[in-house]
C-alpha cells in the first residue's frame, strides 16, 4: 500500500512539475490570453480535465505558478543566509544571488515580468509573498533601526535596492549590460549608496 501512494505521489509531483513549465513555456512564447487550459494541457502531455485535478481555473494556475516561482527565487536567495553578516555584504550576497538565479532560469523571470505587468497581479496577496523574503525585509528593518538605512517609506527604499536587479536583468531593457561580478558590484554600490544613510 505504500508503495502505491508513494508511486501516485510522484506521479502528481511530476504531473505538477508539468503543468508547471508548460505554463511558463506558453505564457511566454503567445501570452497569458492565448494560453488556454487546452493548450497548457496539451504542452504539459495531460489531459485537460488533469488541471483542474491541481487547480480551480486557468486564473488559479496561472497565479500559482507566479507564487511558485516566487518561492524558488526566496528559497535560491536564502540559500546559506547568514544574518551575522554586516547588512551591507548581507544585501550584496541576496543581489549576487538573484541574479545568478535569473541567470540560470531567464524564462522564469521573464514570466514573473509579464505577471507582474498584467490583471493577474491583483489576484495576489502581496503579504504572501513578501512573507518568503522576511529574512531580507528584516534586514533591512534592522538596518532602519541601527541607522545604517534611510528611514523613509518602505515601497521606496525596495524600489532602490531591488528594482535595479529587475531593470538590468531585462535584456529589452539593458541590452548593454553584460552580467559579470564587476558590473554587479557597481551596480550594487549604486544601489547601495541610495539606501544607506
Amino acid at each position: 500500500m505504500f508503495v502505491y501512494f508513494t508511486f501516485m505521489r510522484i506521479k502528481d509531483d511530476i504531473k505538477q512539475e508539468a503543468l508547471f513549465e508548460a505554463t511558463v513555456k506558453l505564457v511566454n512564447e503567445i501570452g497569458f490570453a492565448s494560453s488556454s487550459v487546452s493548450k497548457i494541457a496539451k504542452q504539459a502531455c495531460v489531459s485537460p480535465a488533469t488541471i483542474y485535478v491541481y487547480h480551480k481555473n486557468k486564473e488559479d494556475l496561472l497565479v500559482t505558478t507566479y507564487i511558485q516561482i516566487k518561492k524558488n527565487i526566496a528559497r535560491a536567495i536564502h540559500k546559506d543566509f547568514d544574518g551575522s553578516l554586516p547588512i551591507r555584504d548581507i544585501l550584496k550576497n541576496v543581489w549576487f544571488k538573484t541574479f545568478a538565479h535569473i541567470d540560470k532560469h531567464p524564462d522564469y523571470f521573464q514570466y514573473t515580468e509579464q505577471f507582474s505587468n498584467s490583471p493577474y497581479q491583483s489576484l495576489v496577496d502581496k503579504q504572501d509573498i513578501e512573507a518568503y523574503f522576511d529574512p531580507i525585509i528584516n534586514v533591512l528593518l534592522k538596518g532602519i533601526e541601527q541607522k545604517i538605512i534611510k528611514n523613509v517609506a518602505f515601497d521606496i527604499l525596495t524600489a532602490f535596492i531591488f528594482y535595479p536587479i529587475i531593470a538590468l536583468s531585462n535584456a529589452r531593457v539593458c541590452q548593454e549590460f553584460e552580467l559579470n561580478d564587476e558590473n554587479i558590484e557597481t551596480a550594487f554600490t549604486l544601489a547601495w549608496d541610495a539606501i544607506k544613510l
